[in-house]
């Protein structure tokens, strides 16, 4: 007969429940509590005892990848692409290790932003005091003095920060698939200042703060019988709530929080907000979007909240699987109409690249991006 892992797991509490049920009253209230316990206890959340640590390397070096001159994530040994099951049957413990092995490559992009890119990085809300949440930007050295043109650069929602499109092709394909570098830097080569936005980076999280729960007899006036019943209550209650905590949380993971950003706690908000206090302040006279996805979403956001200044600035605006809905935003016919002239939405298509696709909505051409 076997035995699984969970049934080792609970075998003791279950000697423990045929004891008590053999005693009296407070044993029954004792077996109700177990029952309780019992009934929160999730077999899967139980199996997470028999994971490796969730302890992961904080460097690229550690993780023994880098990129190599095609910009292609290899292993250093082997010279092998990524692996995702890098341990058969513990698919959460790889998902928490290609979600670390992301940060790292955030933090990556953000130094070739800056090194190879010469971008500068932006602290938001500019007038932000040094206690509260914070989000940044990056710029090139022109962007609000070229007189000339500005380009824009918006990415989709999820996990990417400024400066990628994908982290699935920044790991699996190249740098050049999954980030915008490549048309950062054809802009500064053909003159333009640039914005890179950062709309997924609209909160920090925070440890949650432990609660503690005031025992009863410090402030009751109580007899001293009733409240140390009471205390003997909290006390196994709590007991209780550890053990059951322990098997339900094995490895420790903190509880966190969220702490929204200021006038930046959506891909929406932050976008008006770099439009009102950047772009709109650029010298620019033609200033171009790029925006694939939820960015494009986004956009549409901006030109409806400021329809009149964005028609005067903005030149032209590439999307890229652009996932916003006149409709559902509720776009006015002034807007539909301009951007019928001025935008163009590249889509996933089999076709070759430019070629006409049918599209519903009307608003601007949707042409195939010649890729699936």
């Amino acid at each position: 007969m076997s035995i699984s892992l969970s049934s080792l797991i609970l075998l003791p509490i279950w000697i423990n429940m045929a004891q008590i049920q053999q005693g009296g009253p407070d044993e029954k209230e004792k077996t109700t509590a177990l029952k309780d316990l019992l009934s929160r206890i999730d077999l899967d959340e139980l199996m997470k005892k028999d994971e490796p640590p969730l302890d992961f390397p904080d460097t690229l070096e550690g993780f023994e990848y880098a990129f190599n001159e095609k910009g292609q994530l290899r292993h250093i040994k082997t010279g092998e692409p990524f692996v995702f099951n890098y341990r058969e049957d513990l698919h959460r413990w790889n998902q928490k290790r290609y979600e670390a092995l992301g940060e790292i490559i955030t933090k990556y992009v953000y130094e070739l932003l800056e090194k190879d890119c010469n971008l500068k990085k932006i602290s938001i809300p500019v007038d932000a005091t040094e206690t509260e949440p914070k989000s940044f930007i990056y710029m090139s050295e022109d962007a609000l003095t070229n007189p000339q043109k500005l380009m824009v650069l918006i990415h989709g929602s999820g996990v990417v920060r400024a400066g990628q499109w994908a982290r699935r092709l920044i790991i699996n394909e190249d740098l050049d698939s999954g980030t915008q570098i490549p048309f950062i830097k054809r802009a500064v080569d053909e003159g333009y200042g640039v914005i890179v936005l950062n709309p997924n980076e609209n909160y920090i999280e925070v440890e949650k703060p432990k609660i503690h729960v005031q025992s009863s007899s410090d402030s009751s006036d109580e007899p001293a019988e009733k409240r140390e019943r009471k205390d003997k209550v909290s006390k196994e209650t709590k007991k209780r709530r550890d053990f059951y905590e322990k098997y339900r949380n094995p490895q420790r993971e903190k509880e966190m929080m969220q702490l929204y950003i200021r006038e930046n706690g959506s891909p929406e908000e932050h976008a008006i907000y770099v439009w009102d206090h950047f772009i709109a302040q650029s010298a620019a006279e033609n200033v171009f979007f790029v925006a694939h996805s939820y960015g494009g979403l986004a956009f549409v956001e901006l030109m409806i909240q400021r329809e009149a200044d964005v028609k005067n600035k903005v030149t032209a605006v590439a999307l890229t699987d652009s996932v916003h809905n006149v409709w559902h935003q509720e776009a006015g016919k002034t807007i539909r109409e301009w951007m019928r002239e001025n935008c163009c939405n590249w889509v996933s298509s089999s076709e070759p690249l430019d070629t006409s696709v049918e599209s519903m909505l009307p608003d601007c051409p949707r042409v195939s991006a010649d890729v699936l």
